[in-house]
């Protein structure tokens, strides 16, 4: 057995293109979907997903707000510019790219961004409201990944899902949309006894743990589908938290590095900030 591929690439132009003809639309009723990001300090990994968020906006025609702070700017300045962000109706959606400096503390500044411009799905809000089953602005990462199975018509419901991780960021929101899509979901992490006997009765594995070909192919089951979320750079380049060669051996689907979820994060990211802009023109008429 050799694995499909869940083509992330394929799937996010596809969703980008929807994107950008919605962006036309709005923009004959006169608004503009406007994304403001944040970069504090000059971490270089930061840097370069900005840069991609800044060309995925512009490419969309939507308005792109980049602030650029310094490495050594406080919690108060930083506050009082979501504030002013927060209060700009021609800003509809507000990313503060993480991680910030240690001088600043990660949950005030999400807690701090109004939840309908929470636009990475990050605040306590829209997390909760997650939680809950309510509708919310789902984080961009795990949306993409549902997304990515919804486009390939795989069946979740009744299915032993998997995930490696348990970050606000990825493994608590994509288990809890798992669950809402009537998986079974099991969520390991560092302290979990017997990884691999978990992860061989997954019938979904989804690896976000940050460590370079971590699940190998004796550690899941024939006819697996695995979402690789890992972005790890060593000397011979990109590669994800899955040992793509001996894994798709026996995988029926599997996600590349890169090529897989990345370009999905970015399609969702302007996904959400179209359907607020969207929300926001209904509201003034």
């Amino acid at each position: 057995m050799t694995a499909k591929i869940l083509d992330g690439k394929k799937i996010a132009a596809e969703i980008r293109a929807s994107v950008k003809g919605e962006t036309l639309l709005l923009k004959e009723r006169g608004i503009v979907p406007g994304l403001a990001v944040v970069l504090v300090g000059d971490n270089p990994a930061s840097k370069v997903y900005v840069g991609q968020k800044e060309k995925g906006c512009l490419e969309a025609g939507f308005a792109s707000f980049l602030h650029r702070l310094p490495g050594g700017t406080s919690q108060k300045d930083l506050l009082d510019l979501i504030g002013k962000l927060n209060a700009d109706p021609l800003v509809h959606g507000i990313l503060v790219q993480l991680p910030l400096p240690d001088q600043i503390d990660e949950e005030k500044v999400i807690a701090a961004i109004k939840p309908e411009k929470d636009v990475d799905g990050f605040s306590p809000v829209n997390m909760g409201r997650l939680v809950a089953g309510m509708s919310a602005i789902e984080p961009c990462t795990p949306k993409g990944i549902m997304r990515l199975l919804e486009a390939s018509r795989i069946e979740l419901a009744g299915k032993e899902a998997v995930v490696i991780g348990r970050s606000n960021i990825v493994g608590k929101p994509v288990a809890l949309m798992l669950l809402a899509r009537s998986a079974t979901v099991t969520v390991c992490h560092s302290r979990t006894r017997d990884l691999a006997e978990h992860t061989k009765r997954a019938d979904i594995l989804v690896a976000a743990v940050g460590r370079p070909r971590f699940v190998t192919a004796d550690m899941v089951k024939d006819g697996v589908v695995v979402i690789d979320v890992g972005i790890n750079r060593l000397e011979e380049g990109l590669v994800g938290d899955v040992d793509f060669e001996g894994v798709s051996e026996k995988a029926s689907w599997i996600t590349p590095v890169p090529g897989g979820v990345g370009p999905m994060t970015i399609a969702m990211l302007l996904e959400n900030t179209l359907e607020q802009a969207k929300l926001s023109g209904e509201g003034r008429s």
